[in-house]
């Protein structure tokens, strides 16, 4: 029998406002333990929450474009639980009456373009963090971090409409995409700031009952989602096919050994009883406070790319590569308004900028090389001043000094020779110097062109032009 996985992803998102969702401390990442907190995030008797308005815009952003419908009442609720990083022994979040719903994402694929649904999107805020195991000062001991506690976050949660593991990966970084886009999250997932569950079961190819699930947690990057719904994937259809039952539960993904592992079953599951925040009113949007969003939301990354290929003319993969972040695409719009090269710009960001970047841990916003000057330097090539294989040495100059690519050539007496009289005349040398490989050229053997070219290229220490030595030992050797 053959299987078909059915997976939903619930998407936690914190927001970039400088202050929590129900007070005013600070959401600075990685600050002393403890010192981010207050009376009304640390659920102190007689405190109450006072909503942050910024946090509801920027929810409400995210909403419009991923394509939800804004509810113009929402109710926070107090999702019940005991936990070390929960003071309050409550979460206030939504559930019946969420801020949005009724959402989709396009996601692009090797067979094509695919629509995932969207159930919800809520408010709520951040529970703290628990630190224990190696590195903390006393191994037998955890430690309660509470600085996280209140930071606003948005879940996202998806219909059960992806089927593989690229699927839901692809889906997921469309949504970061958005998200960094928006400016509204950094996106981080090694920080937390965006961080996945994943909701995993299998059934018969063409059946549409749905199988028991199981909903996975502790995946802190791409390749780890990828790699856990793998493998439960296969985990279940292992227990089916051998007489089992897949049971109802809450696992954890291990990334050293790339499994997941049993954490609570159903019957251990949180009754979390919910009812409305009794120190929140229901949240009202107006109108225009959507309309004042929605005029604010800037090109997204689907539609920079579709615009990359039809006004640039560039391969689809190089405008995905190219639209990862806003930074890198307004920089490669910049070097192509002063070439007018888009693929030749392309070419050089993709290659060899994104390559030193990387190397380096940098982002583009960091990189000490201007549009500017990669344009120059294209510019160069073009007019046969330099090698393609020079330029490449140039660059590499220009990314470590942050000097101007004329300003490298000429101190490093690298100008191309492309005077046809000056490389005629080294040319004439080296064919009397080597008669034989003339004559055997000259008679067929014609491969002994590279023998010539490289014997020019070693004369003129890697300088003369390619093209015109190439035309000339063909006008010499007949």
């Amino acid at each position: 029998m053959k299987y078909e996985a059915v997976i939903g992803l619930e998407v936690h998102a914190q927001l970039l406002t400088d202050s929590k969702l129900f007070c005013g401390c600070s959401t600075k990442f990685g600050s002393d333990p403890n010192t981010q907190v207050c009376q009304i995030c640390l659920g102190m008797p007689g405190v109450l929450p006072v909503l942050n308005r910024k946090a509801v815009e920027y929810a409400v952003k995210m909403a419009l474009a991923v394509n939800c419908k804004v509810n113009h009442k929402s109710v926070f609720a107090r999702k019940n639980y005991f936990y070390p990083d929960l003071p309050k022994g409550y979460q206030i979040s939504q559930y019946n009456e969420p801020l949005t719903e009724k959402g989709f994402l396009d996601i692009d694929l090797e067979a094509g373009r695919k629509r995932i649904g969207i159930t919800r999107i809520h408010m709520e805020e951040d529970a703290g963090k628990l630190l224990h195991g190696e590195g903390i000062e006393d191994a037998n001991y955890s430690f309660v971090d509470l600085n996280r506690t209140g930071v606003p976050l948005i879940e996202i949660v998806s219909e059960p409409d992806m089927r593989t593991s690229e699927e839901a990966q692809a889906y997921l970084r469309a949504l970061r995409d958005i998200l960094v886009y928006l400016e509204i999250c950094s996106g981080n997932m090694e920080e937390g700031s965006f961080r996945c569950d994943a909701n995993v079961s299998i059934r018969p190819v063409g059946a549409e009952k749905l199988g028991t699930k199981a909903e996975l947690k502790n995946m802190n990057s791409f390749k780890f989602v990828k790699e856990a719904i793998d493998y439960e994937i296969q985990r279940q259809i292992d227990i089916v096919e051998n007489g089992g039952k897949v049971v109802q539960e809450t696992r954890l993904f291990d990334s050293a050994k790339g499994i997941t592992a049993s954490m609570r079953s159903k019957e251990e599951a949180h009754d979390y009883r919910y009812f409305p925040e009794p120190d929140l009113l229901p949240l009202f949007v107006e109108d225009k406070l959507i309309e004042d969003c929605r005029s604010k939301l800037p090109e997204l990354p689907q539609q920079k790319r579709e615009r990359f290929i039809s006004e640039y003319g560039i391969p689809a993969y190089d405008a995905g590569v190219l639209t990862a972040t806003k930074e890198l695409a307004h920089y490669y719009e910049s070097v192509v308004k002063a070439t007018g090269e888009p693929k030749l710009s392309s070419n050089w960001i993709m290659g060899e900028l994104l390559r030193l970047l990387k190397e380096d841990n940098k982002d583009v916003k960091d990189c000490p090389i201007t549009p500017e000057a990669i344009a120059s330097l294209i510019e160069m090539v073009k007019k046969g001043e330099i090698s393609g294989k020079m330029a490449k040495e140039v660059f590499e100059d220009m990314y470590k000094t942050g000097k101007a690519p004329a300003e490298i050539v000429k101190s490093k007496g690298m100008s191309q020779i492309s005077n046809e009289d000056e490389l005629g005349k080294i040319i004439e040398g080296i064919i009397a110097a080597n008669p034989e490989n003339a004559e055997r050229y000259r008679a067929g053997k014609v491969q002994l062109m590279g023998f010539f070219v490289g014997e020019t290229m070693k004369a003129t220490k890697g300088q003369a032009n390619p093209g015109v030595v190439n035309k000339i030992l063909k006008q010499k050797l007949g």
